[in-house]
């Protein structure tokens, strides 16, 4: 069963690929601090001190975080059967993050990610109920095609 993967589920896995693109990045710039790639830090300069604050540890952080991301980007991108459920894993504890960020650190501008996560909860969750549906639907004679 070789069915292309859904324009949606293909931005989704892209994004996965530019969340462990900015992960391997950010280990980069933690590893040669001072380097020429510190100056990126002004786009976020709260993390540069919250990853300072972790020390060695935000390294291996980021190397979780960038490894997850990796592996819901192949799994989505191959239609493997693990990939939606990372993929979701993944965004729930991002919104957990965000919601505790704008409560606890009073950071308001961490809601924006509410919505935008919370909508691609919601497709990934229709696409995962519709990938059921067809596997459901397969005719048998069919099913190792």
């Amino acid at each position: 069963m070789s069915q292309r993967a859904p324009l949606g589920i293909k931005l989704l896995a892209a994004f996965f690929v530019f969340g462990a693109a900015v992960c391997s990045l950010t280990i980069v710039m933690l590893l040669f601090p001072g380097g020429p790639l510190d100056s990126l830090w002004r786009l976020n300069p709260d993390a540069q001190v919250a990853f300072q604050q972790l020390g060695k540890l935000s390294i291996l952080l980021m190397l979780i975080v960038g490894a997850a991301c990796a592996l819901a980007a192949i799994g989505l991108a191959h239609r493997a059967s693990w990939g939606i459920p990372l993929a979701l894993v993944i965004l729930a504890v991002n919104l957990v993050g965000d919601t505790l960020n704008a409560f606890l650190r009073h950071d308001l501008r961490t809601l924006i990610g509410l919505p935008i996560g919370g909508a691609m909860i919601a497709y990934l969750l229709y696409a995962r109920r519709s990938a059921r549906r067809g596997v459901l639907n397969q005719d048998p004679k069919n099913k190792h095609e």
